[in-house]
């Protein structure tokens, strides 16, 4: 028995076919990066409009976006908890910055004695292994007890959770100087302190600074965790006692305050590496 395939629709391309698909496909543009994330940035406050308009999760649990709104415009005016929210975000701020100038202090000289120096790297190696993989909550009773519930404390474990990634990537960004500069260097007569003055520190940053940037995101999340336990005024403070309250929007109000200055500090860390070390972002 027979069958004839003739008068059959298609059901797979021909090869003709496949061949035309990418040429169709490359002659047109890409739709940008930008109008992507719009959209799903759009899809996604549909969805949630549309789950509390129609009542699908209680208002108590996932308020509208109207809702969150205002709840930022009565923050922002009236305040919440003895603070408005320019002066919660302050306090955050303020704690943020004074635990970034401790990491870079005392991180940068670790991670060049680590990266350029056999013996700095036997004494402090282990220090930062120590302190890497913990946790920064898991030491911040330890850092309440000695040091108090002030500003202190919450500088101190903002810092220690800074650290490592300040260390780490400084002392990658040495070991990763050409030889070639450092031997011409020094065939130059350059001393040791020159050699890392003129030639690995400028080959290091920009490794400084992408620790730097990791650093800050390390430190954002470990701030929010830091008020939560023991503070008077900031963000992190302001979301628990909401939360305390059962007062959701401020609680989401709170959180899209908190992703919204984590991107404007990536933003300003982006624009700060494109002025100080423009070689290394058309790499």
């Amino acid at each position: 028995m027979s069958i004839s395939v003739e008068g059959l629709p298609p059901i797979m391309p021909t090869a003709r076919h496949l061949d035309e698909q990418p040429e169709q496909s490359a002659d047109r543009p890409p739709l940008p990066l930008v109008w992507i994330s719009l959209a799903t940035i759009t899809a996604l406050l549909f969805l949630w409009s549309l789950a509390s308009s129609y009542g699908f999760v209680s208002p108590l649990f996932l308020p509208s976006p109207v809702a969150v709104y205002q709840a930022l415009r009565s923050l922002a005016i009236t305040g919440f908890v003895d603070a408005t929210l320019a002066e919660h975000v302050g306090a955050s701020l303020l704690r943020i910055f004074g635990a970034l100038a401790v990491a870079l202090v005392a991180g940068i000289p670790a991670g060049l004695a680590i990266g350029a120096s056999r013996l700095g790297k036997g004494i402090l190696d282990p220090i930062v292994e120590f302190l890497r993989p913990l946790p920064p909550l898991a030491y911040l009773p330890l850092v309440i007890i000695w040091l108090g519930i002030g500003e202190a404390s919450k500088i101190a474990v903002i810092a220690l959770a800074m650290l490592p990634p300040v260390i780490l990537s400084t002392a990658t960004g040495v070991r990763s100087a050409s030889a070639d500069h450092v031997n011409a260097a020094r065939s130059f007569g350059a001393s040791r302190l020159q050699v890392l003055r003129h030639v690995i520190v400028p080959s290091a940053l920009p490794s400084i600074l992408t620790g730097t940037r990791i650093a800050l995101g390390a430190g954002w999340s470990t701030l929010v965790a830091a008020e939560l336990v023991a503070a008077t005024r900031g963000l992190g403070f302001m979301i628990q006692s909401a939360a305390q309250f059962l007062v959701t929007d401020v609680v989401i109000a709170g959180i899209v305050v908190i992703a919204a200055v984590a991107f404007l500090f990536e933003l300003a860390a982006r624009l700060i590496e494109r002025w100080l070390v423009p070689w290394a972002t058309r790499r």
